[in-house]
């Protein structure tokens, strides 16, 4: 066993977890180049020299019905690693995200003496806080992007690290804007908003009849004003030209296929849903408007689920109200429209509003990928 290589398993169930893998992987292996990585990778981990057991599409695994459907394969897979790995004997296991899979899998391999490492940390501190016994139970070590995160796992004891945002990491501290509208086609001096209805068809559904609106009203206050549309997939694209054609068919905009963080960089604010594009807009340096709406039955669900008083990181992240968050029945054109109009043009709340992001990207801008390298080797003791 001492002449082995330093052996590490690891676990991705999704293109995001593939991404923050080979970034871990690069980063071992520039201290340890002849460490070995096995497990379940997608083709970024395995282009970086990991050995895949099963195809990580087979973990990516969306909606209860589809879960349900999946299930029995699922289970297979879940117990043949688990024994695989005790066999093996890593120095580490590292799961990647994909709490309902992973969780439970670092819990057996924990009880067969193998130190594991959970890398991000589900949204605990807002819903179902009850797991994150769980979670003290099955792993050595969470890995935390957001210093908030770890705060909540301190309160508990359940030992944590923060390691900084990767996506702090991959965006600069000042964003090069001429560059992205020469990019886009957008002109140097025009005004211009993003607007960002989600990736998720209901989202997409529920937010780009008010998202439409609101750019109208504000196009009459400016008629100039360019509007760019990001839409993550063909999927999304078809669906948010169906609900234009019915609601604002002469509003000239934009549609891009993918490009969201251009289309932040280059826009004077966004017009956007709640989760990660929150974030990535405010390493852009986009003043922004989070609005969002759901069926009636989930929002009550979920006000008395969710435990937190905002629902964007960046608001989050300063414990405070910076953004404004427009919900459910306060999701209305005019109150949307209201809230971006101060964020258009330079003013006192444009400007404090990007000095608080700048501080925020500075705090969470920790080289995450050698962070998360030095974690691993700590809880491999090598």
């Amino acid at each position: 066993m001492s002449s082995r290589p330093l052996t590490i398993a690891i676990i991705a169930g999704e293109t995001s977890g593939d991404i923050l893998g080979a970034g871990l992987i690069r980063a071992l292996k520039a201290r340890h180049p002849n460490a070995h990585f096995v497990g379940v990778a997608g083709p970024l981990m395995q282009a970086e020299g990991c050995e895949t057991w099963y195809e990580m599409e087979e973990l990516a695994v969306m909606g209860i019905v589809e879960v349900l459907g999946r299930l029995p394969r699922l289970l297979k897979i879940r117990r043949d690693l688990t024994q695989r790995f005790i066999d093996l004997k890593p120095d580490v296991f590292v799961g990647i995200d994909a709490p309902d899979f992973n969780i439970t899998l670092e819990g057996r391999l924990k009880r067969a003496g193998i130190r594991t490492i959970h890398y991000v940390s589900p949204s605990v501190w807002a819903w179902r806080q009850k797991r994150v016994f769980k979670i003290g139970r099955n792993t050595n070590l969470v890995l935390a992007f957001l210093p908030f995160e770890k705060a909540f796992y301190d309160r508990f004891d359940v030992p944590c690290r923060f390691i900084g945002h990767t996506m702090a990491d991959a965006m600069p501290l000042q964003p090069d804007k001429l560059a992205a509208r020469r990019y886009l086609g957008i002109a140097d001096d025009a005004l211009c908003l993003a607007l960002l209805p989600g990736s998720r068809g209901a989202e997409v559904e529920m937010l780009s009849g008010d998202f439409l609106r609101t750019a109208q009203l504000l196009r009459v206050q400016y008629p100039a004003l360019e509007i760019v549309v990001p839409l993550v997939n063909a999927k999304r694209r078809e669906q948010f030209e169906r609900i234009k054609a019915e609601v604002a068919p002469e509003l000239p905009m934009h549609l891009l296929d993918g490009k969201g963080r251009e289309a932040m960089i280059a826009s004077d604010a966004a017009l956007l849903a709640s989760g990660t594009a929150a974030l990535e807009c405010m390493l852009a340096k986009c003043p922004m408007v989070v609005g969002y709406r759901m069926k009636p039955f989930t929002f009550w669900l979920a006000k008395r689920l969710v435990k937190t008083p905002y629902v964007s990181l960046p608001n989050l992240l300063a414990g405070r109200e910076l953004v404004k968050e427009l919900l459910q029945d306060e999701c209305q054109p005019e109150a949307l429209a209201a809230a971006l109009e101060p964020l258009l043009h330079p003013g006192v709340e444009r400007d404090e509003l990007l000095n608080n992001f700048h501080e925020l990207h500075q705090q969470i801008r920790w080289n995450a990928d050698e962070q998360a390298a030095d974690a691993v080797l700590e809880i491999a003791d090598v």
